[in-house]
């Protein structure tokens, strides 16, 4: 086999990234915050684009030079040009919307300033309140205080000791077992405090009989006292401002409306800003030199890929939006049992587009209905067979939750006769899938559901 060297001419077709359409793939995925935050730093960047001006500019006053100014001088009247007010109207002012929450150290700090107590035993209780969690938990040990601070331990735990009478309940504890025995404080009831000092962990898993025999008790007795300490507060400090279980809020990326009994898609608009191409650099394009002239123009090929492309995304995700809604109308008419088996795929045929530009476009993108808002993977689901033909698996979750709801909390169903009287509802699921649905829905087994 002889070997040599030749030169050829070879014809084929590549997709090439280029910045403009990996750019244009990343602004899809973005939600509406991130969006936004990405067209600040492009507008810092780039001083071609800036903001859309919605300000109308003021009108001219073409008879100016006409005002009689002696006359006007005359006739004004300093006093009159404050507006009067009056105090029995409920005028709406901005500090009507302006609240401050109060934060738990602060709230601890205001009692502590209640306290007759000396400098140096102020000073440990409020080295003390900066070390308790937003759950109201102290985070470092007594001794790793009084080593901090120079003091004796003895001390610490004098003003600990302190800080634990005051509200909410519970707070400078530093296990759950101290909380929820602080919270129990005021109460004379000997078995009550035995069983959270000593069965706990029994209580957890459901272990009433144990504690039963072990106390000498009846086990409807163990069930009112483990009804009492699940009614105790875990985390008495999650109720105030800065908490780690602070509400987010979530903005949703389009809204639905029923416009004469038809659905309409409506992006939302509000927090993404409009852009438009800086006049001034407009201008100053064609009357630069050369070098100038170069980099602006670059400045302005961005500029405006960048508003194409916010378009772009916009128009992408109203059509992926309107063909979950076609796909998914029973649901939006009639509720959550009516949730079709929905992919993908069958969204990216719809449209003709690609599953990726789908999946980009739904990720993290929410929905106002008025059912509610709803994040866009909510809608695709898993389809699952029954008798009636495919269903989603987030109507079957929505049964076994029903199921639960209504089984005798004395005798409660195992997961192998859900599976049962699912089959007997047409709906053919084996034992470990409820199991895994049943632990997405956070529902525990039958043996924590287990009254006595």
């Amino acid at each position: 086999m002889k070997l040599n060297y030749e030169l050829t001419l070879e014809q084929s077709q590549k997709l090439i990234m280029t910045p403009e359409l990996r750019q244009a793939i990343q602004l899809l995925q973005y939600n509406s915050l991130e969006l936004q935050e990405y067209i600040l730093r492009e507008i810092e960047e780039n001083p071609l684009l800036e903001y859309e001006d919605t300000i109308e500019e003021p009108q001219e006053i073409s008879d100016f030079d006409q005002i009689d100014w002696k006359e006007y001088i005359e006739n004004y009247d300093d006093i009159s040009y404050k507006q009067e007010i009056n105090k029995d109207e409920n005028t709406i002012t901005f500090e009507n919307f302006f609240t401050s929450s109060q934060t738990l150290k602060e709230y601890l700090l205001e009692q502590l300033s209640m306290v007759s107590v000396g400098q140096r035993e102020y000073k440990i209780a409020e080295y003390i309140i900066q070390n308790i969690d937003s759950n109201g938990y102290l985070t470092e040990s007594t001794q790793e205080i009084a080593k901090a601070m120079g003091v004796s331990e003895s001390e610490v735990e004098i003003m600990l000791g302190v800080v634990q009478t005051f509200e909410p309940t519970g707070v400078g504890a530093r296990n759950l077992k101290e909380c929820l025995l602080l919270q129990l404080k005021d109460r004379k009831d000997l078995i009550l405090i035995n069983i959270v000092e000593n069965y706990l962990e029994d209580i957890a898993l459901n272990k009433l009989s144990k504690i039963a025999s072990e106390l000498n008790i009846d086990v409807e007795e163990v069930q009112r006292y483990a009804d009492e300490i699940k009614s105790l507060e875990p985390k008495p400090g999650r109720s105030f401002a800065g908490s780690s279980e602070e509400i987010k809020y979530i903005i949703p990326d389009a809204k639905l409306e029923k416009v004469d009994g038809e659905y309409v898609v409506l992006i939302n608009e509000v927090t993404i800003p409009k852009l438009n191409i800086n006049n001034f650099y407009r201008e100053l394009i064609k009357n630069s030199d050369e070098t100038t002239s170069q980099f602006l123009q670059e400045k302005l090929n961005s500029a405006v890929w960048i508003i194409k492309s916010i378009e772009q995304r916009k128009q992408t995700l109203t059509k992926v939006i309107e063909s979950i809604v076609k796909f998914q109308i029973d649901f939006f008419e009639k509720g959550e049992g009516y949730l079709k088996p929905l992919t993908l795929k069958d969204v990216a045929e719809d449209i003709k587009m690609h599953e990726s530009t789908v999946s980009r476009a739904t990720n993290g993108k929410y929905i106002q209905t008025s059912k509610g808002i709803y994040e866009l993977k909510y809608f695709f689901s898993q389809a699952i067979k029954a008798n009636e033909g495919l269903i989603s698996s987030d109507t079957v979750k929505n049964t076994i939750r029903e199921i639960i709801d209504s089984e005798d909390s004395k005798k409660p169903m195992s997961d192998q006769e859900i599976s049962y009287k699912l089959e007997k509802m047409g709906i053919s699921l084996s034992r470990r899938t409820v199991a895994k649905y049943r632990e997405e829905l956070k529902i525990p087994s039958s043996k924590l559901r287990k009254r006595f």
